[in-house]
């Protein structure tokens, strides 16, 4: 290994790595800023190395001689802040070097940021870097007035919905000759102020943004794509003899990058298909065209109207002759700077997009305007699928596909409940989504992340934020025992008793909170109702009937489901408690599920057994039956009928309930396998069925109400035929067993191989004539040196 010298430098000592504008409280109190940070490096050879940590308070985009390298960093809040570690020697080249950092702060008040970047007191860049020159020297190269700075005056963030705009990512923007090019070289920076540098002491190291950590997961891929083409277009002036013409130079841009000029004065609207719900990075080159106006709508699919209605009316999601696109979207004014001889004029918006149709608006003034290149690049968690399933039910082909691409689109730096809408990592729906992720890659780095978010998310009383990295307050008492959930399933698959330990306070908080809030009965007493108007929400399931996701039995009191939850979370910090010999704790959570549960089987049971949304209260549900069965409220002999129940309907032979929904469904699935009912299942594919039906490339949020076109909560596939149908799943901590028991259901055949993490189980099996079950299995280990059968 060669010695590397380093120059010695007293004042790095005094030294942040922090700068920012100099008008820190502007940047503190206003609206979301753009600020642009430059450096010049010179080299007469490629250095041997170039390795940077980066941070920002609130988010950055790092380019390097005008390539994007990273944007960040991981999500972090007021107690833990993050910074990215990259090697930039790839992108070194002999001369000068163009160090280009823009970055996005947002203010202080809430609702002009993204609800899940926090953001602090002390807005900046931080850069901190080492180079190991060809020589052999090395020096640091840090974040400090060297810098060049100027706010971006021509960006302006605005917000997506007037009542509820959790993103902030939207813009309204011009195109800036004076900074045409400042990402490269040869561009001139004199107009440009230096950056101010915060002191050693102005930043505090306990707190954020100061007290940095290393990033806990990979960073987001990014792969360059091109968008399928032109679908229809609205109006036009470059038809020809029909809109075809217009449609096929649409197409030569978009797949060839072949330039497409708009005439002075016109008004072009196409609309354009990426061929899948996606997210990415848009780029749009183009030149000419002073004054001409350009808008983006976003869209998930197309919708035939609102009809009075929150969100539109859907059924084919490609129906662009009956249906119009609704969405969010991006306006940009042409400067006319851009020149085919020397540089175009380029706009990409900071955030992805989430979209999967694109309406492009564009109104030209004086001057023509040439397009010479609409793409994108598609960014998310690097999730490395390694589960493959087939069956004999082909239908499911195409589900496995959608929940698949649904399940990484709602991977970025946290899971997300959707990406186009919030881009919140909301606990229930996390759950599910960190179980589909052990199933498909036997990868915990991001769950580990998200665990860790919602133990910093703990409140005073116990309960955790619904939704975390959050800015702002948002608490659902019944997502908390989803933690608890999460922690066993942990346990379950990896068997890490250490973070077990460190997690537990913050379930014995979260049982605690219910624990103080038993009524006279014996049952959890009304701890919450619907959103905006009770203190808390308590939100169970988008049910059809139920405001705010609420069963309506909260308007006479407490709800059934609250009172499920908790002796379900009790059940499992038992067994998390069992596991890490805290066994007096094991032995209290198991009573006091048992107290729950008589005071459950006494008040809240109706007629022929069933049980009531609330105490006293004549309205039933899918849910609490689903619960009764999975929490053993319900005894055996009782649990196959309340299952029969409630799935007759799908037959046609039953009365209604209220209907679990796409996110409950996977819970209606472990119930009918834990009452040998699993056959039943095939009636419950029929919402997925219907969604690939009606083309969507997606899982959608809510079979009542589908506004979000892609919720992984609804990804349910994934761990049913890999857990379920191959019965490759732990049953015992750590690992240590599988399950093995496979629920053939109504299929005929399945074979498949499932990750684990101790390797691939490969599972095959095939009904007999005789309704008999051949089954065949091995096993290969990590090193892939086995492969035993058994």
């Amino acid at each position: 290994m060669a010695f590397i010298k380093i120059k010695s430098n007293m004042e790095n000592v005094n030294k942040s790595n922090w700068i920012w504008t100099g008008e820190r409280d502007a940047a503190l109190n206003s609206e979301p800023q753009f600020v642009f940070f430059r450096k010049k490096l010179h080299f007469d050879a490629v250095p041997r190395s170039f390795t940077v940590n980066l941070s920002a308070d609130s988010r950055y985009k790092l380019y390097v001689n005008g390539r994007l390298v990273s944007a960040g960093p991981e999500k972090g809040d007021r107690q833990v802040w993050f910074y990215d570690t990259i090697d930039l020697t790839p992108y070194m080249i002999a001369g000068e070097n163009i160090l280009a950092a823009e970055v996005l702060r947002y203010p202080l008040i809430h609702n002009r940021g993204n609800h899940s970047v926090w953001r602090t007191e002390t807005p900046g860049f931080y850069f901190k870097g080492i180079i190991e020159r060809s020589d052999g020297e090395s020096e640091e190269i840090s974040a400090d007035e060297t810098w060049r700075m100027k706010i971006a005056e021509n960006i302006s963030i605005i917000s997506e919905n007037l009542w509820f705009a959790p993103l902030q990512i939207f813009e309204s923007s011009r195109g800036d000759r004076g900074t045409a090019g400042w990402k490269k070289a040869g561009y001139s920076d004199n107009g440009w102020s230096n950056s101010v540098p915060y002191g050693f002491y102005d930043v505090s190291r306990e707190v954020s943004p100061g007290n940095l950590m290393p990033r806990t997961i990979p960073l987001m891929y990014q792969t360059e794509r091109k968008l399928k083409g032109a679908l229809v277009l609205r109006e036009s002036s470059i038809c020809g003899e029909s809109e075809s013409d217009g449609i096929t130079r649409w197409n030569g841009l978009l797949r060839e990058e072949k330039p497409l000029t708009l005439p002075a004065n016109s008004t072009e609207t196409v609309e354009l298909d990426a061929g899948e719900l996606t997210c990415g990075y848009l780029n749009l080159r183009l030149f000419g065209g002073g004054g001409a106006n350009i808008k983006l709508l976003y869209s998930e699919s197309y919708a035939l109207s609102t009809d009075g209605k929150d969100f539109p009316v859907k059924k084919d999601r490609e129906d662009y002759i009956n249906g119009a696109l609704y969405g969010y979207s991006d306006e940009y004014t042409v400067d006319g700077y851009g020149d085919p001889s020397e540089n175009a004029e380029e706009y990409e918006p900071f955030w992805f997009r989430t979209f999967r149709f694109i309406r492009l608006e564009i109104k030209t003034g004086d001057f023509p305007l040439t397009l010479e290149r609409l793409n994108y690049r598609e960014t998310g968690y690097p999730l490395e699928v390694k589960s493959h399933v087939k069956t004999s039910d082909k239908s499911l082909d195409s589900v496995w596909e959608i929940s698949e691409r649904t399940l990484r689109r709602c991977m970025h730096e946290t899971y997300e409940d959707c990406p186009f809408y919030e881009q919140l990592q909301y606990v229930m729906d996390s759950r599910a989504q960190m179980l589909y992720t052990y199933q498909l890659s036997a990868d915990d780095r991001l769950a580990r992340k998200c665990m860790d978010d919602f133990r910093r998310s703990a409140r005073y009383d116990g309960l955790l934020n619904g939704c975390y990295p959050s800015y702002g307050p948002n608490v659902i008492p019944g997502f908390s025992i989803y933690y608890i959930l999460m922690l066993h399933d942990h346990m379950m698959y990896f068997g890490d008793r250490e973070l077990i330990r460190m997690h537990m306070p913050t379930a014995d908080g979260i049982l605690e909170f219910f624990r103080r809030n038993i009524d006279s009965r014996g049952l959890v007493g009304n701890i919450g109702g619907y959103n905006g108007e009770a203190r808390y929400w308590s939100f169970i399931d988008w049910v059809d009937g139920w405001k705010t996701g609420v069963p309506t039995a909260v308007e006479s009191g407490p709800i059934t489901m609250e009172s499920m939850l908790y002796v379900l979370g009790l059940q499992r910090a038992a067994e998390l408690a069992e596991y890490i010999g805290r066994h007096d704790t094991a032995l209290e959570y198991t009573e006091r599920a048992k107290a729950v549960q008589s005071a459950l089987r006494k008040y809240c049971r109706g007629e022929r057994g069933l049980y009531t949304d609330g105490p006293g209260v004549v309205s039933y549900s899918e849910h609490c039956q689903v619960f009764a069965v999975l929490t053993d409220t319900a005894e055996p002999d009782e649990a196959e009928f309340l299952m029969r129940e409630i799935t007759d309907r799908y037959y046609g032979d039953g009365r209604e309930y209220s209907r679990c929904s796409v996110a409950m469904k996977f819970y209606m699935f472990r119930a009918l396998e834990k009452t040998g009912l699993y056959e039943r299942c095939d009636r419950l594919w029929d919402t997925w069925r219907e969604m690939t039906e009606n083309n969507l490339t997606t899982c959608m949020e809510s079979d009542s109400d589908p506004r979000s076109e892609c919720h992984a909560w609804g990804s349910t596939i994934l761990y049913e035929l890999t857990a379920a149908v191959l019965g490759v799943r732990p049953s015992a901590p750590g690992y240590s067993a599988v399950s093995g028991k496979v629920q053939t259901g109504h299929y005929d055949f399945a074979e498949g191989e499932v990750i684990t993490p101790h390797g691939l189980v490969r599972v095959s099996w095939k009904k007999d004539g005789d309704g008999s079950v051949q089954i065949s299995s091995s096993v290969e280990d990590r090193s892939d040196a086995s492969d035993e059968q058994s």
